[in-house]
C-alpha cells in the first residue's frame, strides 16, 4: 500500500515541490507582467520597449514603503500607482507624436531609472544605502503564517477554484472550433484539422496545468514545508483577479475604442473619441499592472538589485506575448507557460544531448527559442491563439 507521508517526505519529492512551485510563481509574475505589455500593444497598439522600467518603480516602491512600516498591500498599490505616474509622465511628452518616439523614449527612461537607482543612495530607514549595494531584509507575505488545517483546506480550494477556472475556459476554446467548422467545405481534413489541433493543444495545456496545481496543493497542505508556498497562491490569486478584470474591460465599450484606436485612430478621433485620452489610461494601466508585477518580483527574489532589470527584461514579455498571440490575455498567460516550461526543460535536458560548456549553453538556448519565434512567425504570424488582425507591430 502506497505510504502518502514517506512519499510527502522524500527528499527529492520535496525538491521538485519546490522547484515547480518556484517555476509557478515566476510564471506567473511574468504573465501578469505580459498582461500590462498586451494592454498597451495588443489591444492598443502602443510600442513599449521599456515595460521593466515600470517594473523597477514597483518594486522598489514597494520595498522601501514596506521597511518603514507600511502594510504590504499598501505598498503595493503605492508601488502600481508610482508605476502608473510614470506612464502619465512618458504618455504626456510622447503620445501626441508617432508611435516611435514612444518605443525610443519608453528604452530609454527604462535604462535611465535603472542606471539612476543603481548610482544613487536609497532611503533606507536606518541610514540611506548605496543603490549598487541592493535591498534586503524587508518584511515578507505570510512568512510567520501557520495555518491550521482549515485554512490549508480553504488554500486548497481557491487554488483548485482558479484551476477549474481555466480548464472551463479551455474546454470552451476546444469546443468552439467544433462549433465554427466550415461544413460546407467536403474535405474532412479542412472540416477537422482545427479541432484536431486544439485538441493537441488542450492536452498539452491540462498536463502543463495540473503539475503546477499538484505542487501547490501539496505545497499549501504542508505549508510550513515550502516558504514559496503562500507566495505562489497569491502571485496566482492576483494573475486570476488581473486576467478577470481585464477581460470585463477589453470586452466594454471602453476596450472597443482601444481596439479601434489600435486599428485606425482617425476613425476613433472621427467619432469624438479622446484618442489621447485614451492611449494614456492604456499606458497608466499597463504600467500599474508592470508595477504589480514588479511587488511579487520583489518578494520572490527577497533581495533585489537594479541589474535585475535589464532592457532583456522586457523582451522576454515581448516573447511571451508575440508567441501567445497579441490582444489575447489567456494567450499572454499561455506564452509565459510556454516561455517557462521551454526554459526549464532546456535547462535540464540540453546539457545531455549538446556538448558545450554553460556559457555557451546559455546562448545556446537563446538562440533556439530565437530560431523557434523565426518559425512560429513564417507559420503563425498572430501567435499559437491570436488573430491575425491583432498583430500591429509594422503597422
Amino acid at each position: 500500500m502506497l505510504d502518502l507521508n514517506a512519499l510527502m517526505n522524500d527528499p527529492t519529492i520535496i525538491g521538485w515541490v519546490a522547484y515547480i512551485l518556484f517555476l509557478t510563481v515566476s510564471t506567473a509574475i511574468f504573465a501578469l507582467f505580459s498582461l500590462g505589455l498586451n494592454l498597451q500593444w495588443g489591444l492598443t497598439g502602443l510600442i513599449n520597449f521599456g515595460l521593466v522600467a515600470f517594473m523597477t518603480l514597483g518594486a522598489y516602491t514597494t520595498v522601501l514603503l514596506s521597511m518603514y512600516g507600511v502594510p504590504l498591500i499598501v505598498a503595493t498599490l503605492a508601488g502600481a500607482l508610482v508605476a502608473a505616474l510614470l506612464g502619465w509622465l512618458i504618455g504626456l511628452s510622447t503620445l501626441r507624436l508617432r508611435e516611435d518616439y514612444l518605443a525610443i523614449v519608453t528604452i530609454g527612461v527604462s535604462e535611465l531609472i535603472r542606471l539612476v537607482v543603481n548610482n544613487q543612495d536609497l532611503p533606507t530607514p536606518n541610514t540611506p544605502t548605496p543603490g549598487a549595494f541592493g535591498l534586503q531584509g524587508y518584511p515578507l507575505p505570510l512568512t510567520d503564517f501557520n495555518p491550521d488545517t482549515v485554512m490549508k483546506w480553504i488554500m486548497v480550494g481557491l487554488l483548485t477554484l482558479v484551476v477549474a477556472a481555466c480548464y472551463w475556459k479551455l474546454w470552451k476554446w476546444v469546443v468552439k472550433s467544433q462549433k465554427s467548422k466550415v461544413k460546407s467545405q467536403k474535405s474532412l481534413i479542412v472540416r477537422y484539422l482545427p479541432l484536431v489541433l486544439r485538441i493537441v493543444v488542450g492536452i498539452i495545456a491540462t498536463l502543463l496545468i495540473f503539475v503546477p496545481y499538484a505542487s501547490g496543493a501539496i505545497g499549501l497542505y504542508n505549508f510550513t514545508d515550502y516558504e514559496k508556498s503562500g507566495l505562489m497562491l497569491i502571485s496566482v490569486l492576483v494573475l486570476a483577479f488581473v486576467v478577470w478584470r481585464l477581460e470585463v474591460l477589453a470586452r466594454s465599450p471602453w476596450g472597443r475604442v482601444l481596439k479601434a484606436i489600435r486599428e485606425d485612430e482617425e476613425v476613433a478621433r472621427a467619432l469624438g473619441k479622446n484618442v489621447f485620452w485614451y492611449k494614456l489610461q492604456a499606458l497608466m494601466l499597463g504600467g500599474a499592472i508592470a508595477g504589480i508585477s514588479g511587488a511579487l518580483y520583489a518578494w520572490q527574489q527577497t533581495s533585489v538589485y537594479p541589474n535585475d532589470f535589464q532592457p532583456q527584461t522586457t523582451f522576454d514579455a515581448w516573447i511571451m506575448v508575440i508567441l501567445g498571440g497579441a490582444g489575447n490575455n489567456f494567450g499572454t498567460i499561455l506564452g509565459a507557460v510556454v516561455f517557462f516550461a521551454y526554459d526549464s526543460a532546456t535547462r535540464f535536458v540540453l546539457p545531455k544531448i549538446v556538448p558545450l560548456d554553460d556559457v555557451r549553453l546559455s546562448a545556446f538556448r537563446i538562440m533556439v527559442i530565437g530560431l523557434l519565434l523565426m518559425i512560429l512567425m513564417i507559420w503563425r504570424p498572430q501567435g499559437i491563439l491570436g488573430k491575425k488582425e491583432e498583430l500591429t507591430l509594422g503597422k
